[in-house]
């Protein structure tokens, strides 16, 4: 079995958030880059454990985006993925990063395509769905437990209220959500290792992207609490009715 997992190159959490370009950019300026955890943690570290227990050959990387994100791809590498490609584009939108991604997979075979539930800067948690559109295979989302056994997956996935346990042959698309598997860091024989792995270079398809930015806004932020008496009810019910907003 060959798995696929697609990995985003996505703004360290401590990242302070500013724009540029009259609001239309992001602003990169000092930011320290990372992969994007859920694709990290969860994708790649569950396709890991599938390869050591001997139901996976290889474990492919897959990012969209230009030469400045290798270091983001090698950290995968060290973690102990086989090899990767990288599309050498910058990532308009969720479809035309999907749309890359199946291409790849359809050209190459892949028996089962991993993404994490969604990127921690754009929270859009559509990009596997589209891959499964895409090529027409199975899509399982949240997915918080992953085994294989020959063709057949085994997922336990988030439900409204539950817990859904589903058997799906390969090939299929699965987004990965907490606890499909544990954080790893990489040692020194991975990180010595990752220097010398293929990353394969490759160049965008043709088609366009479906959307463009207009332009980014920051949202207000935290405002001062108001504290209230534990007696005095009815000051309370009177502003959850008038002053109380819904995020």
């Amino acid at each position: 079995m060959k798995i696929l997992v697609a990995i985003s190159n996505v703004p360290d959490t401590t990242t302070k958030i500013a724009f540029s370009d009259n609001d239309t950019k992001f602003s990169t300026q000092g930011v320290q880059f990372i992969i994007n955890p859920y694709d990290e943690w969860y994708a790649l570290v569950r396709a890991l454990e599938l390869k050591e227990a001997g139901k996976a050959t290889a474990v492919t990387l897959f990012h969209v985006g230009l030469v400045d994100s290798e270091a983001t791809i090698r950290k995968g590498l060290a973690l102990g993925a086989d090899d990767a490609v990288r599309v050498n584009a910058e990532s308009p939108d969720s479809f035309f990063v999907a749309e890359q991604i199946a291409k790849y997979a359809k050209d190459n075979a892949y028996d089962l395509i991993l993404v994490g539930k969604e990127t921690i800067n754009y929270n859009g948690s559509s990009v596997g769905g589209m891959i499964g559109g895409l090529l027409d295979f199975p899509f399982v989302s949240l997915a918080t437990k992953l085994d294989v056994n020959g063709n057949t997956a085994t997922i336990e996935h988030d439900i409204d209220g539950g817990i859904q346990v589903v058997e799906c042959a390969t090939p299929l698309v699965i987004s990965c959500s907490k606890g499909m598997a544990e954080q790893r860091i990489p040692n020194m024989r991975g990180i010595m290792a990752a220097r010398t792995k293929p990353i394969t270079v490759v160049e965008a398809t043709t088609d366009a992207p479906l959307t463009n930015i207009k332009s980014f806004a920051l949202t207000a932020g935290r405002t001062t609490c108001k504290y209230i008496d534990a007696n005095n009810v009815e000051e309370l019910v009177s502003l959850l009715h008038n002053e109380a907003k819904v995020i």
